[in-house]
Parts: C-alpha cells; sequence; structure tokens
C-alpha cells in the first residue's frame, strides 16, 4: 500500500532530479525544451513518477545537455 501511495504523490524538482538521478539544472533544461512532463502549481513545477518514467522510456529524455546557458 505505501507503495502505491508514494507512486501517485506529487513530486519537487529537487525530487524528481535525485530520483532520476540528474541535476535540477537538467529538470529545467527538460521541461523547456524536451516536453517533459511538468504541471505547473503556482510558482512550482510538480512531477507524477508514472508520467516521467513513461517519457523517459519512450526515448525522450535522450541526448540532452544538463547545463543551462550553453556551453559547447
Amino acid at each position: 500500500m505505501n507503495t502505491a501511495m508514494n507512486e501517485d504523490r506529487w513530486l519537487s524538482v529537487q525530487d524528481i532530479a535525485a530520483y532520476l538521478g540528474v541535476k535540477t539544472e537538467t529538470i529545467y533544461v527538460w521541461i523547456a525544451k524536451k516536453r517533459m512532463p511538468a504541471h505547473k502549481v503556482s510558482r512550482l513545477w510538480k512531477f507524477k513518477t508514472v508520467e516521467v518514467d513513461s517519457w523517459v522510456r519512450s526515448g525522450n529524455a535522450g541526448q540532452v545537455r544538463s547545463r543551462v546557458g550553453g556551453g559547447r
């Protein structure tokens, strides 16, 4: 029962970054450039793990630079 409750929980940018093992800056880049499934609640971005897992499996997370502001 606890697992189902955790899957339904809304996650913050920090939570989803830790879940995926990436930096928070990467999450913002993915939202802006790769259409990462995210929901804006007031000024905060929130995520559902099932949506993010599906997005990752579809291959949409691949080949994204993790640095905001560019750099080559």
